[in-house]
């Protein structure tokens, strides 16, 4: 599978050009650590209560936050493992919004109902930051199967804090997305319908609220690809994959205006590439990134680039085609 190939075939369509090139830095994402208290089988950063070794220092962040500065990015999207737990979590988010950037926090839901984090949903609002929170699916036996026994009742019990400190009601500056991911080797459904479904069933079966919902296409990297593999689906996901490719999908990738930064600073042109180490060119770590290489530099692609070009698309903020 040759995505490059791909693009070139598709230019005329996707109106981006036959080599795949990032435009101007509009967010910057950084994955603070991969600590995290679930261990979910669909986690492309392999991230759990295991992993303690990887955390960004405070001299990284400050670099990242530097970087927001001078790319004039205006979004901060905080990520990991689950981002809260990592010991600079609520400086970096003060600093960011005390900047006056959006910041969006990915959210496991779980995490705040930790005795430590039970704060977080009114310290978040108080800052008018986003929370995009990861839930499979809004029936029980889906997200359980995928994120463990028990994860979707703490998780209905989270999204109930978050509704009574504001989230999901509709304010700009307590926006609750959640994101979906499917339970299985197939595309989601289509992302405008399924929100209508959520909000439907989630009001009648649980009493909570939400304000978007964002569908993602699983992409075969990480335990994803380890799930696939052991059931020897690799190879027809791929075609499922490649047979399902949308030019239509190619302009709006996440990796032409955002830049992931890893907990040790090195720059990638997406949270994909950054767990297959594949860093972007011309760029080595935000403590020494000439900021003025990075918009027109030519995206690093891999047959992985399917899952985001898929059906209707697949990138951080949801699908990118109709």
């Amino acid at each position: 599978m040759d995505f490059d190939a791909s693009i070139a075939a598709s230019a005329s369509i996707h109106g981006v050009g036959p080599v795949l090139r990032a435009g101007c830095v509009g967010i910057v994402q950084v994955n603070v650590g991969r600590l995290c208290n679930l261990s979910c089988k669909h986690c492309h950063v392999d991230a759990g209560p295991h992993r303690t070794a990887e955390n960004a220092t405070r001299a990284t962040l400050e670099r990242c936050l530097a970087l927001l500065d001078a790319t004039r990015a205006h979004t901060l999207d905080v990520t990991g493992g689950a981002p809260e737990l990592h010991p600079d979590f609520r400086w970096l988010v003060d600093e960011a919004a005390r900047g006056g950037v959006h910041v969006i926090d990915r959210c496991n839901l779980t995490v705040l109902l930790l005795p430590k984090y039970d704060d977080l949903p009114a310290f978040l609002g108080e800052r008018g930051v986003e929370i995009v929170a990861s839930l499979p699916h809004w029936r029980r036996p889906n997200t359980d199967a995928q994120r463990g026994e028990g994860v979707y009742d703490r998780s209905i019990e989270a999204l109930r804090r978050l509704n009574a400190a504001g989230y999901g009601s509709g304010d700009p500056r307590r926006r609750l997305t959640l994101v979906h991911n499917p339970s299985g080797a197939y595309l989601p459904g289509a992302q405008g319908s399924m929100e209508r479904e959520w909000k439907d069933g989630l009001a009648r079966t649980a009493g909570v609220r939400f304000d978007r919902l964002i569908a993602l296409n699983n992409m075969p990297v990480g335990r994803f690809l380890e799930w696939l593999r052991s059931r020897g689906q690799e190879q027809a996901y791929m075609d499922a994959l490649l047979a399902a490719f949308n030019p239509g999908a190619v302009a709006g990738l996440m990796c032409r205006d955002t830049l992931s930064i890893g907990w040790d600073g090195r720059i990638y042109d997406c949270d994909f590439n950054q767990q297959l180490d594949l860093p972007a060119v011309g760029s080595t770590s935000a403590h020494d990134v000439d900021v003025e290489t990075l918009a027109g530099r030519r995206i690093v692609t891999g047959p992985h680039c399917y899952g985001c070009t898929a059906g209707a698309g697949s990138s951080c903020g949801g699908a990118t085609a109709s």
